[in-house]
């Protein structure tokens, strides 16, 4: 791995200029998800599209939703174009006045695109970037069912180019939840693996929001504090589902990391994670899981306090020291069960250079870590994690 000379990250001032966006209402806490009908019918919203996975498709009668209720049930994981064009069909013959994303992060995206492109004369090349869509179409609800996104908080939508394998990015002040409903019993079912995988996930969006360039002290607070509830609860969640605090400790720190995505966003860490899911359809938890300690040990130099502050919050022994960092972040994250090798994941070893390549090119995140990190820093990150 290169060495670069350690640039010093410079905490942002109190008097920086930043802007926090969240949803206009916020319902959490267990039983809140039967809110999202009596809400909708409030506003005479009787138009409703429900874009979902097929296991959470199943069960939209929990939002107890009145009028004339559509079903989109084919959420994938990793959603591409083709699946977001499925949606876009249905929504156009469907002319809802209520969108809801019921699911996780792929559900929500996917649901923030439907609520802006149908009608609108724009398709979806138009709006990859930032505040390119025109208007919203349809009023938004989220109703989260993992804890790990945070994508209910966030104006941010992310789907995969087939052609490409790439992520496409569209990012708008359109796109933010009018509602966001988090009711922590809506996540009792997620198993042990996937509950594991969307808790660090969770927990990278707060700890590289924490470490970034662009850092605030705003955010670090929700990052910070993200961080000390996976530490207090995900063990406690995996250990026994059915624990309803621990679920709404974990469903917090989501939110709370949603946050950290609006003005902050993540860095390399899941810069490096992406080919993972976009070339080899690995869960983006289970692949920010992975590429957590070998990021973290990375930037340690340039952030060591902050850095001993993220391990003292998951309860580890606070250090800086590059390979204390790995070791301990390896072992908290297998410790909950994650798979941490590529190689048991079956990424083809000749596969590590182009993946390199497809990292490095996600400027918009790697321009916010807080170390340089070259193409070939992140190829040897690879082979560490194979």
């Amino acid at each position: 791995m290169n060495v670069h000379a350690p640039q010093s990250l410079a905490a942002a001032s109190l008097a920086t200029p930043i802007t926090l966006q969240r949803p206009r209402v916020i319902e959490f806490g267990a039983g809140t998800a039967r809110l999202a009908g009596s809400w909708a019918a409030a506003r005479n919203l009787s138009r409703i599209l429900v874009i979902a996975d097929a296991f959470n498709a199943k069960r939209v009668e929990v939002l107890e939703l009145e009028g004339e209720v559509t079903v989109f049930g084919d959420v994938r994981p990793e959603p591409d174009v083709p699946n977001l064009e499925a949606a876009l069909m249905l929504a156009r013959q469907a002319k809802p006045d209520l969108v809801i994303g019921f699911g996780g992060g792929s559900a929500m995206d996917l649901a923030k695109l439907v609520a802006v492109l149908p009608g609108s004369g724009q398709s979806l090349a138009e709006v990859v970037g930032p505040e390119k869509v025109a208007r919203k179409g349809a009023i938004l609800m989220q109703v989260p069912t993992t804890s790990g996104t945070g994508s209910e908080a966030g104006t941010r939508a992310l789907v995969t180019d087939p052609a490409t394998q790439n992520k496409l990015a569209v990012q708008s002040l359109h796109m933010l939840a009018d509602i966001a409903i988090i009711d922590p019993a809506l996540t009792l079912t997620v198993p042990p693996a996937v509950t594991a995988a969307t808790g660090v996930d969770a927990m990278a969006h707060c700890v590289e929001a924490f470490t970034s360039k662009k850092a605030h002290p705003l955010i670090d607070m929700y990052a910070l504090e993200g961080v000390r509830l996976v530490g207090r609860f995900l063990a406690r969640a995996i250990e026994d589902g059915s624990d309803i605090e621990a679920r709404a400790g974990l469903s917090l720190a989501s939110l709370y990391g949603g946050y950290c995505l609006g003005p902050v966003n993540t860095t390399s860490g899941h810069a490096v994670a992406y080919p993972l899911g976009t070339r080899h359809h690995i869960a983006h938890g289970a692949a920010n899981a992975l590429i957590f300690p070998h990021t973290l040990a990375f930037n340690a130099p340039v952030a060591p306090e902050k850095t001993a502050a993220v391990l003292a919050a998951l309860g580890l022994p606070a250090s800086s020291r590059g390979e204390e960092v790995r070791a301990a972040a390896y072992r908290y994250c297998a410790d909950l069960g994650c798979e941490m090798k590529l190689s048991v994941l079956d990424v083809p070893h000749d596969d590590l250079p182009v993946m390199a390549n497809e990292a490095h090119a996600i400027r918009r995140l790697l321009d916010n870590n807080p170390r340089d990190i070259s193409r070939e820093d992140i190829l040897a990150i690879y082979e560490e994690a194979y």
